[in-house]
């Protein structure tokens, strides 16, 4: 490989803060929400031109489609979203569960809105590309965009880029799954002109289930109780699509979940496309997704036009505006949370946040109706060997299931929350992220709304 050797340089520092994040996802979100709210000053930097990651960019609606009655959560902030968005007009009722699915565009609002009101200083369209180290602490990062280099310094700095290429690129250890063991990629779209009535009657005359997950393609293990629940899901019409040869054969991994249906025709949170060794750390892998993911979409369009009743003047809507990847790397954090944690309700005393017992991924579906649930330990976000830093996201510590857990956006949120407070009480008390008084953060997390044991 050639090497271009580029000359040193100066980079204009354009902004110090108390607590930088990096990424606005869910978890990058709530952590920037809750250390605004513990009282120091917060910036948030996002490389798109929104807030909301996987909510608004990849067009990811259901934040809590797992939810039922017995299901117990932490609320905070994740429940926060939601009900903001109920309250801006940004979501409808989800047609497995009795929560509510977010607008993917609606959320962009809500978004704007639950920042501004915070104080947090956003900087979108900048894309992090270097820390700034001191020692093995990190004092800040440099972003490029339009306006060249730049540099953003700050006392503790949370990287919630999904992928932890912050801890990363500081030299922190980390695992990445094996591209052709990663969770498939998918690139979501959402669809108008449905007649809903028609619709309705077709999953109302053959109502979908749990169980029909597992097809000749894949086999879903579930615990029993979410073998006869009802779900959106759609499989017939691509078989059939195969069958009459509208589909190539090898495109029998097309079926999926849609989220809600709209009186004015709207079928949303099409997540029909899933794409098998799409590595999202490879630009290269994740350009081929997008095409690909693009062209598998519109296959299962005219699936759904030709063989599912309802949707015969169907058409695309929009596409999210990235691909969505569920799996990539994981921090080798001071604790990495396990199977067990996730399956067996998992205890622990720097517990910041709960999380029902809900698993999704890696072939594994269970779904929270029982109460059961388990705690996140403050310890899964701090990486080894990197002072200053946290990881919020799905970059957490842990093993394969344990990421089939932690990488749900709602847990992100719950991870992100304890995370944001961390930081704030770091700064506040000048000590580094590793040594702060959990006790103190537990009770600003309770203060905050959220419950932790």
């Amino acid at each position: 490989m050639k090497i271009i050797t580029e000359p040193a340089r100066h980079t204009p520092v354009i902004l110090n803060t108390d607590v930088l994040v990096v990424g606005s996802g869910p978890g990058g979100l709530a952590a920037a929400l809750a250390a605004a709210r513990a009282g120091v000053q917060v910036c948030m930097v996002e490389r798109f031109g929104c807030y909301g990651g996987n909510i608004t960019v990849v067009g990811v609606e259901g934040l809590a489609w797992y939810r039922h009655e017995k299901t117990v959560e932490a609320n905070g902030i994740g429940r926060e979203f939601e009900d903001r968005a109920k309250a801006m007009g940004a979501a409808v009722p989800e047609s497995q569960s009795l929560s509510y699915e977010l607008d993917s565009e609606g959320f962009k609002l809500v978004a704007d809105r639950l920042v501004e009101e915070a104080g947090i200083h956003g900087m979108m369209h900048r894309q992090f590309v270097a820390p700034v180290m001191e020692g093995d602490r990190i004092a800040g990062i440099i972003v490029e965009s339009k306006a060249g280099r730049e540099a953003i310094l700050a006392q503790v700095v949370i990287d919630a880029t999904g992928d932890a290429d912050i801890a990363v690129r500081c030299g922190a250890p980390a695992h990445k799954t094996p591209t052709e063991d990663m969770q498939a990629a998918s690139v979501m779209f959402h669809l108008a002109g449905v007649d809903k009535t028609a619709f309705m009657a077709e999953v109302t005359a053959d109502p979908q289930t749990y169980k029909d997950w597992s097809t000749g393609e894949w086999t879903v293990e579930t615990d029993g109780k979410e073998d006869d629940m009802f779900s959106p899901f759609l499989k017939k019409p691509f078989a059939k699509a195969i069958e009459q040869g509208l589909i190539p054969k090898h495109l029998n991994t097309i079926a999926g979940t849609w989220g809600a249906i709209h009186d004015t025709g709207e079928l949303t949170y099409m997540n029909l496309v899933h794409l098998a060794g799409i590595d999202g750390t490879d630009p290269d892998s994740m350009t081929k997704g997008e095409v690909e993911g693009r062209k598998q979409a519109m296959l299962a369009i005219e699936a759904l036009r030709q063989y599912m009743p309802g949707c015969k003047g169907v058409r695309l809507r929009n596409f999210g505006m990235s691909i969505g990847i569920r799996d990539t790397r994981k921090i080798d954090a001071l604790y990495n949370m396990t199977e067990a944690d996730v399956r067996y309700e998992g205890r622990f005393e720097d517990t910041i946040g709960i999380y029902p017992e809900f698993i999704d991924g890696y072939g594994i579906l269970i779904i929270p109706t029982t109460g059961r649930y388990m705690q996140i330990p403050y310890r899964s976000m701090l990486p080894k060997g990197v002072k200053g830093l946290l990881v919020a996201g799905r970059a957490i510590g842990g093993d394969r299931v344990a990421h089939a857990a932690t990488r749900n956006m709602a847990c992100c949120a719950v991870a992100g929350q304890g995370a944001g407070v961390a930081a704030a009480f770091a700064v506040k008390t000048g000590r580094d992220v590793a040594e702060i008084d959990i006790g103190a953060v537990q009770s600003e997390l309770v203060r905050q709304g959220v419950r932790i044991q």
